[in-house]
Order: structure tokens, then sequence, then C-alpha cells
């Protein structure tokens, strides 16, 4: 097996965060529900984006956040995701360049456009969401290079991605050829609402073998297991994966990696701004620290640092250089 090109490469939805300062008066104009994310279409995009006042526009999507954090914290990262041929598909393509992600997948012509998540800011932080998925659903298996994906030691999917069938297919076929050339697959469960819907996909892939790192807060645990306490939850999956990652917000977090299990403590912080982002940052610091082979602990404390900074301010790309944090934190 030859030494891997890339520490990882993920497979993920190509989003554009669109975010504007509003008064609140402007999210009851707009029927928005304060401080929650709604899932929108092509015209209520269009209707809100004119709403906006002047707005920072940023790449975004789950995975794509947890590359842009490894890449701060030095690893070599690549991304596969589909944009559209547009203005925005543009900014996506150029902002994760610019964060030292590689990144070749063709833009799509015609509709729909690039996904964007729409995101209006009160004056006290609250962050109302409104997501419009776009292009990002239809990214066909054609648009795998299986070159690129056995050159990556570790495949990372994003289960926010698993419910279109394009995409769903892209990631399966991208499994098998990762798995074939002697690399990991990594998964992150994404939510529970998604776990709802393809929860007997995810079992049957955990049953196979077919995961080796497997990331879960503790309501996605729940939601999978249908194990309300969370010890019975993890030992219903921890001896069907190779690496368990499972977070518990304030409460720290859990690895149980090769029959080894380390539980560690939050990071302290002095004040919760913005949780958005926190999972994906934590598992930049935890693949990092897996992909040069850290011990468990120290993984685990690097995911933690990481979960730490980028929910001390609003939005999900680090403020601070992450590699000298951890290095400061953890020598």
């Amino acid at each position: 097996m030859s030494q891997p090109r890339y520490d990882v490469l993920a497979i993920g939805n190509a989003i554009v965060d669109v975010m504007a300062p509003c008064a609140d008066d402007l999210i009851e104009e707009l029927g928005l529900a304060k401080g929650g994310m709604t899932l929108v279409d092509t015209d209520r995009a269009k209707e809100l984006y004119d709403a906006m006042g002047r707005a920072t526009e940023i790449s975004g999507g789950s995975a794509a956040n947890t590359l842009a954090g490894m890449s701060s914290l030095g690893a070599q990262c690549a991304f596969i995701g589909q944009v559209a041929a547009d203005q925005l598909g543009e900014i996506f393509s150029h902002d994760i360049r610019a964060v030292g992600i590689d990144f070749d997948t063709a833009p799509r012509a015609g509709d729909p456009p690039t996904a964007r998540c729409l995101i209006f800011v009160t004056p006290d932080g609250e962050r109302t969401m409104n997501t419009f998925l776009g292009a990002s659903q239809f990214l066909p298996p054609a648009a795998l290079d299986d070159e690129l994906i056995a050159s990556a030691g570790i495949l990372y999917l994003e289960g926010y991605l698993w419910d279109p069938e394009e995409p769903r297919s892209a990631m399966r076929r991208a499994m098998e050829v990762a798995r074939a050339a002697g690399r990991k697959v990594a998964f992150t469960a994404s939510e529970s609402f998604v776990i709802d819907r393809h929860g007997d996909d995810f079992r049957q892939m955990i049953d196979e073998g077919l995961i080796d790192i497997l990331f879960v807060n503790e309501h996605e645990l729940a939601t999978l297991t249908g194990e309300a306490d969370f010890e019975a939850g993890l030992a219903k999956v921890a001896g069907k994966v190779p690496v368990l990652v499972a977070t518990r917000s304030a409460k720290g977090a859990v690895g149980i990696a090769y029959g080894e299990r380390v539980d560690i403590e939050a990071e302290p912080i002095d004040k919760v701004v913005d949780t958005t982002g926190a999972g994906d940052l934590f598992a930049a610091g935890f693949l990092t620290g897996h992909a040069r082979g850290e011990s468990l602990k120290r993984c685990l404390r690097m995911g933690a640092i990481c979960a730490a900074e980028i929910i001390s301010h609003i939005g999900a790309r680090s403020e601070k250089d992450l590699k000298a944090l951890v290095a400061e934190k953890l020598g």
C-alpha cells in the first residue's frame, strides 16, 4: 500500500454560507423561526437573499468545515462536492482552495443553482438559518476520481448527503474504492433526523464492517441504537467499529478504539457564543491526530480544543491558528 498523498478526502455538501446582520423586526416580517434551521426551495431562497442587507459569503458545509479545520492544523486534504456554474459556485471553489484544500469537482451546468445557507444574525447573536441544498444534492458517481480516493489515507463521508440518491450512490462507490485501496472510511452521522430516515443503511454498514471511524453525538447515538442510556448505546456499537467517537457537548467526549476507552472533559471556555460547527471542528482535530498516529487521548483533546475555539465566536470557521492553539495547550 502506497503512502497516502492526502490525510483525508471528504465528500459532502458544497454550501455557501451567506451571513448578514438584521433587526428582529425583519425576522418577524419574513416569517422566520428565530434561531431555527429551515430547508427552503429556490423561490424562497431568492426571496430571502433579496431581503438581506450587506452579507458575508464564505464556503461552508459540514465536511468542508472539517477540512478547513484540518488544513489549519497542517493536514493535507481534498474535497469532492457539487456546485453549479454560477457566482456562488465560484465563491465556494475559491474559498475552499484558499484555505489549502484541493477541490476539482467540475461545476454542474443549469439549475438548480449552488447550495446556500442564508443566515440572519440578530443583535443578540442568534443565527436564523435557511438552507437551500440546490446543486449539492446532484453529485453523481461519475464525478468521482478513483485515483484521488485511493490517494487519501482516510475517506470522510458526511451523513447529510446520504438523503439524495445520486450522492448516496457516489459515496457507496467511494467506499468500495477506498476499501479496495486499503484505506480507512470515516463517517459522521450528521444529525438525528438523517438517522431517522437512513438508520437501516447506517446500521447495515456498521454491521458489515464498512466503517472504520464513526462520529456521533449522544443524541445521534441514541437514535442509531434505540438506547436512551448513553452507556448502553456505546456498548451496542463499540465492538462493531474500530474507532467510535461520541461527543456530549458540555459533558465532553468518549473515544473507544481497538478496545481502549478514553473519556475527556470539554475544553473550558469563557462563553459559548455559537455552537454551529462544533461537531465539524471536533472531527477536524480528532482526524488530524488520528492521521498522524497520535494516541486516542491526544486525538480527543485536539478535537475538544478545536470545538471550543469554534463555539467562542459566530461562524463555523476558526478565527485562530488552530495549529498554534493545539501546540500551546498540548505541547
